[in-house]
């Protein structure tokens, strides 16, 4: 799975992205700094089971603590964005057409308000960063009217042909991946079941935001909550939005997770505080700026909010959930003996036949039936897994 980062031109995303990812990205303070998408691997948590069974993991990829297991999720930092992207200006339809492949998008706004409509920088609070969030879904969506009014011959043709408009639909944006039955249900409720080649502007515009709303959702990171300002916009943006809104500070957490890679705190993505190693390794300066984090985000926020936006974005938003699947039942080994090596995402109806595909699709073609571990029962192909479940797949030889 994809998760996006998205938002108004010179408001962190790029810092987001690095914190999350510790890829180095260029960062300035300055509009269009990011033109290409970066792209990286971040990480979401889930409980680990290895304490429960008594074993240590032994993960293929990401990491264990003991108390969490990080799982590793694809991040896309795209091209910053202005008002009338959608119709060509500033970098145009680039981060759009980038944006398409992502399951869901975090947009990054600088909720301190110090940045302007075009990104440039002014004193805090000079600007609502409601804005942000409305430029982001509002071009999006015009975006998208866009796709289905160069395609109304194409739609035209298709449903004189005998097919039905939500597979019509479906056709044309077969691009961005959504799923023909929210098609079909946005058409229901908004009563749009004629031909779209009957739709008003209104129309097109209502559908394409109701698309994008329940097939490729948003979470909103109200970034730079070092900066005291935006403790009341985000409050504000809380009581408006119907989007999950989640206080971050990415330079935060990007310096903190620098200094645990260089060994002068003690430090994971999501804790709550840090420990310094060793103070005499670190300047006055470094020791203040670090005091000043925790001060002004750990114990304001609980944490730099980082790791909890793509935490809310792959669990609550999505509904995604974590299976592990394993070989040997007794030792919760692979065939090699690694111990619980895989932490696979999985929606949330999906099944024991969905998680033999994701591991591989030979397996999914041989596989007779699965094995919950925790509980000792053997469980159907269809059966819907539970978050956290330890699973063997049954396969014929």
């Amino acid at each position: 799975m994809l998760v996006g980062l998205v938002g108004k031109t010179n408001v962190g995303k790029t810092t987001f992205f690095s914190a999350a990812t510790l890829v180095e990205a260029e960062r300035e303070n300055r509009p269009f700094v990011t033109i290409n998408p970066n792209e990286g691997v971040g990480y979401v948590r889930v409980e680990s089971v290895c304490t429960e069974f008594g074993v240590k993991c032994d993960p293929k990829y990401g990491w264990c603590n003991g108390r969490y297991r990080y799982v590793p999720v694809k991040l896309l930092d795209v091209a910053g964005l202005v008002r009338g992207a959608s119709k060509g200006r500033g970098l145009g339809n680039k981060f759009l057409d980038d944006l398409r492949r992502a399951s869901v998008n975090v947009i990054v706004v600088d909720a301190s308000g110090s940045t302007d409509d075009e990104g440039n920088p002014v004193p805090p609070s000079s600007h609502d960063p409601m804005e942000d969030v409305m430029i982001v879904k509002e071009e999006f969506a015009l975006w998208v009217a866009s796709i289905i009014e160069r395609a109304r011959s194409k739609i035209r043709g298709r449903i004189v042909a005998g097919t039905s408009v939500e597979a019509a639909l479906h056709e044309v944006l077969s691009g961005l991946d959504i799923d023909r039955e929210v098609i079909k249900s946005v058409l229901r409720e908004l009563s749009l079941e004629k031909s779209p080649l009957e739709w008003s502007e209104g129309d097109l515009i209502s559908f394409s935001r109701e698309i994008l709303r329940k097939g490729k959702p948003f979470v909103v990171a109200a970034n730079k909550v070092d900066i005291p300002e935006a403790e009341e916009n985000i409050k504000r943006m809380r009581e408006i939005l119907e989007e999950p809104v989640i206080p971050v500070s990415a330079e935060a957490e990007l310096i903190l997770r620098k200094a645990a890679r260089s060994g002068l705190i003690k430090y994971e993505p999501g804790d709550q505080d840090f420990e310094v190693v060793d103070e005499s390794k670190l300047t006055k300066a470094q020791l203040r700026a670090l005091e000043a984090i925790r001060e002004r985000v750990l114990e304001r926020y609980g944490s730099t909010g980082v790791q909890k936006a793509l935490e809310t974005a792959v669990y609550d938003v999505l509904g995604m959930k974590v299976v592990f699947p394993v070989e040997n039942e007794t030792k919760l080994s692979d065939k090699d003996g690694n111990v619980l090596p895989d932490a696979i995402l999985l929606p949330g109806d999906g099944t024991v036949r969905d998680l033999a595909e994701k591991i591989h699709s030979e397996i999914a073609k041989k596989a007779l039936y699965g094995i919950d571990v925790r509980e000792k029962r053997r469980i159907s192909l269809d059966y819907v897994l539970r978050h956290r479940d330890v699973v063997k797949i049954v396969a014929a030889r």
